[in-house]
């Protein structure tokens, strides 16, 4: 039985056994920011983007609904966005400029503070996993290459060869790159792949988890905001979880997701005027991208200062939204 499979079995009988009651809980989730103007993809193309970020974020919702953790959901979410190839994670990532994939990715629990991430994993085959088993039973709370395809082996999980991670679409993106150059590729498919995903769970605890394959044609030993806790993503009870996709240089000089929290704790700010605060911030500086995030009362939000942002969302109140253009479904 592949990893999707097992997931969404999982969700179904946590379904099963759900609490009659229970406090509230939200999941949202992203795909990716970047340049997707309404007829720029093909039909088929857009109807199977929609379908896997539906499956993640019901696979999700199933665990909060159920009861489970916080943790539980977004890393369920996550891993199943990995699989899916029209994403830039796990199978589908891109590639560096040596052609090969590197893949990091970072989970956070809200309620302890626990850390895990990694970055350069190139033959783990969910990093997501691999991250969250070192934010639970690893020495530290941060590997790089080796040292973590060394902890993924030590503690069991499914190692790949690293073509397992690519596909011909990515190979012809770093192609492109390479014959038009660096300026004409920023325009050519200016997308954010990362994907993630953010959760309130029944007992109010947040969560956060991000994984991605980087850029196209960035050097070897790249590091973007993915793993980087405050950057591109952070949970913290009280405040907020955050995940973010976009300009990960920008979104590490300023912070964003830190941000965010630090906007909400010491400011009082609402959720949504943090986020598209810190967000304004890092485009001020010339960078680009969106984020999820939901606050210590389930409360969801979605900026982007890009033309689209694959995203997902559902909560305890009745939100249930897939989305992809920026006008389209806005949940506050």
């Amino acid at each position: 039985m592949g990893a999707r499979a097992q997931i969404l079995m999982a969700a179904l009988a946590l379904v099963a056994a759900a609490p009659a009651r229970g406090s509230e809980w939200a999941i949202a989730l992203h795909g990716g920011a970047g340049v997707m103007a309404r007829g720029s993809l093909a039909a088929e193309e857009e109807e199977a983007i929609r379908q896997a970020l539906a499956r993640a974020r019901d696979a999700g919702a199933a665990v909060l609904a159920a009861g489970g953790s916080a943790v539980d959901a977004v890393v369920a979410a996550v891993t199943l966005l990995e699989e899916a190839p029209q994403f830039n994670a796990g199978v589908g990532s891109v590639f560096t400029s040596a052609g090969t994939i590197e893949l990091d990715a970072a989970v956070m629990d809200g309620r302890t503070r626990a850390l895990g991430a990694v970055t350069g994993v190139t033959r783990t085959r969910s990093p997501v996993a691999l991250a969250r088993r070192l934010m639970e039973r690893g020495p530290h709370v941060f590997l790089a290459g080796e040292g973590a395809e060394a902890f993924a082996r030590a503690e069991g999980l499914e190692e790949v060869p690293n073509s397992h991670f690519m596909t011909e679409r990515r190979r012809r993106q770093l192609d492109d790159r390479r014959h038009q150059g660096q300026g004409a590729a920023r325009t050519a498919e200016l997308a954010f792949g990362t994907v993630g995903a953010v959760a309130r769970d029944r007992s109010g605890h947040l969560a956060a988890a991000t994984s991605t394959g980087g850029l196209t044609g960035k050097a070897p030993g790249r590091i973007g905001d993915t793993p980087v806790v405050g950057a591109g993503t952070l949970a913290e009870n009280g405040a907020c979880a955050v995940s973010a996709t976009g300009s990960g240089e920008l979104f590490l000089r300023t912070r964003v997701a830190g941000q965010i929290c630090d906007r909400i704790r010491f400011g009082g700010e609402r959720l949504g005027k943090a986020a598209a605060a810190a967000l304004a911030e890092m485009a001020a500086l010339g960078g680009s991208g969106g984020l999820v995030a939901v606050d210590s009362a389930g409360h969801v939000a979605m900026p982007m200062t890009t033309s689209g942002m694959y995203r997902a969302a559902a909560t305890s109140r009745g939100l249930s939204l897939v989305a992809i253009y920026a006008d389209e479904h806005p949940p506050e």
